[in-house]
């Protein structure tokens, strides 16, 4: 297990460069919110870290890979057509004026390399995963599935989403259709679906411990920078979220109740 640790250890620096480098972008910007274009890239620097230092060439190691690439640069690319020149998202703005006079140094710290660490803490399973050694198993499969079915999920999700912001006729309504019919926020459970699918493969290679990762990633979801951060006024800037929320399952899909 200490080498493990060890390597776990040595995407640190790494990623902490990387939230460096996100850092001098999003200033020179004046949009902390670009941080979230860089939050997959960061899984995807480590992840590769651990595969150069590991020399990591089995199939569960090409298979973690070929998973974290994928969601990776997906959600990436996505954020950055999105946001790239869009203002600075209300959650960045409010940590802003808060945290005036001084907030781009600030954010250095309070964003960017908060962000870093995070991510390296949660890369825990990546590292075991691709560390590991031996053939795939049913769990591997298992966990591949989930993975890949989130990807696909909040990947169908998001480009709803799409569709419906860029029509005109949908200003200040609340998106209700598709698979957001039956989850006010299908992008999170698909982000908890790959989580617990990684998490699945990692303890196929007997990481255990990795535990925390799944159960952090499902607590930011729902309790921190999620759906309880989203929704704490989203019912006073869109009138009609409340009756959609109550008839919409929070999180995990579910049909639609009478409202």
């Amino acid at each position: 297990m200490m080498d493990v640790v060890k390597l776990w250890l040595a995407a640190l620096p790494v990623l902490l460069g990387l939230g460096l480098v996100a850092w001098v972008i999003a200033t020179a910007r004046r949009n902390a919110g670009l941080v979230d274009i860089f939050w997959s890239l960061f899984f995807l620097a480590g992840a590769a870290v651990y595969a150069v230092v590991s020399a990591g060439q089995g199939a569960r190691a090409l298979l973690v890979l070929a998973i974290v690439a994928i969601w990776s640069l997906r959600l990436a690319i996505h954020l950055a057509l999105r946001n790239w020149n869009a203002p600075e998202d209300y959650r960045y703005r409010a940590i802003r004026a808060r945290n005036e006079p001084g907030f781009a140094w600030k954010s250095l710290y309070l964003v960017f390399g908060m962000q870093a660490v995070l991510a390296w803490l949660i890369s825990a399973p990546l590292a075991t995963a691709i560390e590991a050694r031996g053939p795939l198993g049913a769990l591997d499969v298992v966990g591949a599935a989930l993975a890949l079915f989130g990807i696909a999920f909040e990947t169908v999700a998001d480009a709803q989403l799409a569709r419906f912001k860029a029509d005109p006729t949908n200003a200040g309504r609340v998106m209700d259709r598709g698979l957001w019919r039956y989850t006010r926020h299908p992008n999170y459970f698909g982000e908890f679906c790959v989580w617990w699918g990684l998490y699945a493969i990692a303890l196929a290679a007997g990481a255990w411990w990795t535990l925390f990762s799944p159960l952090l990633v499902t607590v930011l979801l729902l309790r921190v920078s999620g759906v309880a951060l989203l929704e704490k006024d989203i019912g006073e800037r869109r009138p009609g979220y409340r009756d959609y929320a109550a008839r919409t399952n929070a999180f995990f899909p579910g049909p639609p109740r009478s409202a």
